[in-house]
């Protein structure tokens, strides 16, 4: 057991993003966070965990970027304590089928975290809901919620004795006068339209544009400024930017060991019965205190992924124990198996 509050030591402001469209996917209704969230993990998972929690969404959290950004542990330690973390309950692989804004389709692998341990029931239930989710709301609804974190996180500030700095939609209003002097607004005028303006520049309209539109063709003479940019700043109102809603049409959870999908494998914990093999000989040689280095990625002459059952019995053979061999899947069974999870 552990009770470290790991949290302010391992702030990752530096640690990078993966691809667009992957990498860290924050589960939903999680409790705040308090300094004792990983106290029933190990010391190594109650750190990486923690390092985890605090990173942003689409964050890359593979066990290479872990490593890589965790000064402590190494990728074979980073690729265990991820397995460990879902099998306690904080992390599942997840293969999403998405619709996207151009029409097309493509599978992503993202991984969901939880600060808070969910058991596999939740997990399923959740996955199983993603299904017709329109991940544009998604991911507003994700910034909010970790805006509002952020806010929770931060120290009380004492208020700002300084006003707040005027807006860009306020400040191009105001400024209409230096490239039409017949159109120079007063402060009030400025304020009563400034939601108008603001309207414009959220539906792309730049500052140029908006003042363009605002300061050509004038009527001769011209008597109101003020009422002139009212009507043109509602007649000529852009149109709001069509974005096609991106959602996911099917949702399969993978083992985080080696990826195969449940509709292959049979999953406990989010981890097949190999790499739970695999788990339990590193405890074993760890146990002895034997340390078994992994084998890089590129030294390999197949995909990792096929070495698990190989790397399950030599483990196991270093503790002493009895080597369990469990035939892999081809790649035939896989494409049946997401076949049957899409009947």
């Amino acid at each position: 057991m552990v009770s470290t509050d790991f949290s302010a030591a391992l702030r990752a402001p530096a640690h990078p993003q993966a691809k667009p469209g992957y990498g860290k996917r924050s589960a939903p209704d999680q409790l705040p966070r308090t300094g004792a969230d990983f106290a029933h993990l190990r010391t190594r998972e109650a750190a990486i965990a923690a390092y985890i929690d605090r990173l942003t969404e689409g964050a890359a959290i593979g066990y290479k970027a872990l490593a890589a950004n965790i000064a402590d542990y190494g990728q074979q330690a980073c690729a265990k304590s991820l397995k460990f973390l879902s099998e306690a309950g904080h992390l599942r692989l997840v293969k999403e089928h998405l619709a996207v804004a151009d029409n097309s389709l493509r599978w992503v692998t993202r991984t969901y975290f939880s600060r808070t341990s969910r058991d596999d029931e939740w997990w399923k239930a959740y996955v199983a809901g993603l299904r017709g989710v329109d991940l544009t709301g998604l991911d507003r609804e994700r910034d909010r919620d970790q805006e509002g974190e952020r806010g929770r996180d931060r120290p009380a500030e004492a208020p700002a004795p300084t006003p707040p700095a005027p807006t860009v939609a306020y400040r191009t209003l105001a400024r209409l006068g230096r490239t039409e002097p017949r159109m120079t607004l007063s402060a009030a005028e400025c304020a009563a339209l400034e939601s108008l303006a603001a309207q414009w520049l959220a539906r792309g309209a730049t500052p140029d544009h908006l003042t363009r539109s605002l300061t050509t063709g004038l009527p001769h003479p011209l008597h109101s400024p003020g009422a002139i940019a009212r009507k043109r700043l509602e007649s000529k109102m852009p149109p709001e930017p069509y974005q096609a809603p991106t959602h996911i049409t099917r949702a399969v959870m993978l083992c985080i060991g080696c990826e195969e999908p449940e509709t292959v494998v049979t999953l406990i914990g989010g981890v097949c019965v190999e790499c739970r093999e695999e788990m339990e000989a590193y405890d074993a040689a760890e146990s002895k205190g034997l340390v078994i280095d992994a084998i890089p990625d590129t030294f390999r002459a197949v995909p990792a992924q096929r070495e698990v059952a190989r790397r399950a019995d030599e483990l196991r053979a270093a503790a002493g124990l009895k080597a369990r061999p469990i035939p892999r899947p081809t790649h035939g069974d896989f494409a049946r198996g997401l076949s049957r999870g899409a009947e």
